[in-house]
């Protein structure tokens, strides 16, 4: 029996369509990646075998961040047209090869290291050589570290000259409280002044943000103690020792009397500080003159100066810059009626306070950068000294005006910039530099002036010069160099030397700040007469400066915090 045929299914046109698309679309990928492999621009998977005996690809794996290798410094290629060469040549080819040899040996050298030992000058590629170690290591603060003290003053063979260090260095620290203790400014000092009267110290200070805070010194503390009341101290000992004996009388130990325990703790009130706010910005100089003591002129870098009257305890507004932060103010001892003051975009100006408004100010642009200090010949105010970033120090004649400047009698130009610029009665400038030095310059009078017993000299030979008067550029030169750390860094206020105005010995003294915290004080030919310090004192008491007539030394910190010795 014949068995019947299979019946089979027509395939519909839809399907044939979609099998012709598909057959399409395999060919075009077919050819697309024959092409590909021709370009180089793809290569085939790898494949792997599975348990089944069949194939399959490994799987997408993520895309690794490609190493960034390091680029052959081969040379790179060169016309042969250009340079004249046939293309292929062996004169070609050979000068490609020597192009590639030399570059290669270039970068050899590169990698070997240098053999033996070497002078600076040898490796020095561009700059100026370095500085000695010494100034090296006088850079690098050191707390507590102290580089002047009585084994000095004992070796010390001139007997007038160590009687000084030891009057100086016996001056003592303010016991009433201690410096950490005594917060005169809520932010950082950056200016400090006393006050003319030598009836108590009374102290002021300027933060960065406009504070003015004043202290007197003259105020009793829990820490103040009088000579031979050691037996006073040992009986409160015992006193208070009794006191805690006898809570434990109680049954429970740990049941106390509330009062009781408020009686154990001595009352310990902090120092009465007075804190007022003239200016929104840096206090950056406080002056008093010796002829109006009532009243206290501030200078800000709020472009303004103010004069706080102590007695009807009101600030006026006494002159103002449009925009031109104000960096200093002096004022001449024989004229209380006008102010000297410079800016920190280089200018000098002088204002009269009888005048309202800019009328009466006059500006000159001393300088293409920034002032930092200045000051006048305390008893022949017509000579100015200034201190630039521009790493000038400048004497200048405000007698003759000319070209819209004073004369100009001289300059000094130092390694890095000179920080401040400071007149003593004799008429001698110090100034303290970013190269760690503090210059004595005496004007070209050498070998005459000793302030320690003669005053005068330097002031009669600065008396006589006439106006316009020009100094040669060798006597400019300072008379003394001192080595002195002068690396603040960020958060320490810059270190100036500051003057005694009118000392009652007679003899010149100046301190200033030390990164050790510490403050030196130095005469005028140099020698060091003392280093105070104290315990207590936790920071750079970086703002230093001296009572006018008087030997007491006050300082501050940058958190604000006050040191006083007298």
């Amino acid at each position: 029996m014949a068995r019947a045929p299979i019946p089979t299914t027509e395939i519909s046109d839809y399907e044939k369509q979609r099998l012709a698309n598909i057959a399409e679309r395999d060919a075009l990928l077919k050819k697309l990646t024959q092409e590909a492999q021709q370009a180089g621009l793809y290569t085939r998977p790898s494949v792997k075998s599975t348990a089944n005996g069949t194939s399959q690809s490994h799987k997408r794996q993520r895309p690794v961040k490609p190493v960034k290798k390091e680029l052959d410094n081969a040379p790179r290629r060169t016309s042969s047209r250009l340079a004249g060469l046939t293309a292929d040549s062996e004169v070609a080819k050979r000068k490609a090869d020597q192009e590639y040899e030399a570059v290669r040996e270039a970068e050899r050298a590169k990698r070997q290291r240098i053999a033996g030992d070497q002078d600076l000058g040898e490796i020095l590629v561009n700059g100026k050589p370095l500085l000695a170690v010494d100034v090296i290591n006088r850079s690098v603060a050191k707390p507590y570290e102290r580089t002047f003290g009585k084994d000095e003053i004992k070796r010390t063979t001139d007997k007038e000259l160590k009687s000084i260090r030891e009057k100086i260095s016996g001056l003592a620290l303010w016991d009433a409280w201690e410096p950490s203790r005594i917060k005169i400014t809520p932010e950082r000092i950056y200016c400090m002044s006393f006050h003319p009267t030598e009836a108590k110290p009374l102290v002021f200070a300027g933060d960065k943000l406009g504070h003015l805070g004043i202290v007197d010194a003259s105020q009793k503390g829990p820490g103040a103690k009088d000579e031979g009341d050691e037996e006073g101290e040992e009986d409160n000992k015992s006193k208070i020792k009794k006191i805690k004996k006898e809570p434990m009388q109680n049954n429970n130990p740990g049941d106390s009397d509330p009062s009781e325990s408020d009686e154990e703790e001595a009352e310990d009130p902090d120092p009465h500080v007075t804190i007022l706010k003239p200016h929104q910005r840096t206090i950056s100089a406080i002056h008093t003159h010796a002829s109006l003591p009532q009243t206290l002129y501030t200078a800000s870098y709020d472009s303004s100066i103010r004069g706080l009257d102590l007695e009807k305890s009101k600030s006026t507004d006494l002159y103002a810059l449009d925009d031109d932060p104000i960096s200093g103010i002096d004022m001449a001892a024989t004229d209380p009626h006008v102010l000297y003051f410079t800016t920190l975009n280089g200018a000098f100006g002088r204002h009269d306070t009888r005048i309202k408004g800019k009328k009466g100010a006059e500006l000159y642009q001393l300088s293409e950068k920034k002032i930092g200090g200045f000051s006048l010949h305390p008893l022949v105010p017509h000579y100015l000294a200034t201190a630039s970033l521009d790493r000038t120090m400048r004497l200048w004649d405000l007698r003759k005006i000319s070209k819209k400047l004073p004369t100009l009698v001289g300059e000094h130009t130092s390694r890095l910039s000179v920080s401040h610029a400071a007149f003593n009665s004799v008429g001698q400038v110090a100034t303290s530099s970013y190269d760690d030095t503090i210059k004595i310059h005496s004007f070209g009078v050498r070998g005459k002036i000793d302030s320690t017993r003669n005053p005068t000299e330097g002031l009669e030979a600065m008396s006589t010069w006439k106006a316009g008067y020009q100094l040669e550029e060798e006597r400019m030169e300072p008379e003394v160099v001192v080595r002195h750390n002068n690396q603040t860094g960020r958060w320490v206020t810059i270190l100036r030397p500051q003057w005694q105005r009118s000392p009652q010995d007679g003899i010149q003294k100046l301190c200033i700040g030390n990164m050790n915290r510490f403050v030196d004080v130095y005469s005028a030919d140099g020698k060091q007469l003392a280093q105070l310090g104290g315990g207590g004192i936790t920071a750079v008491p970086a703002v230093a400066v001296f009572h006018p007539t008087r030997d007491w030394v006050t300082a501050g910190t940058a958190s604000g915090k006050l040191c006083l010795w007298m």
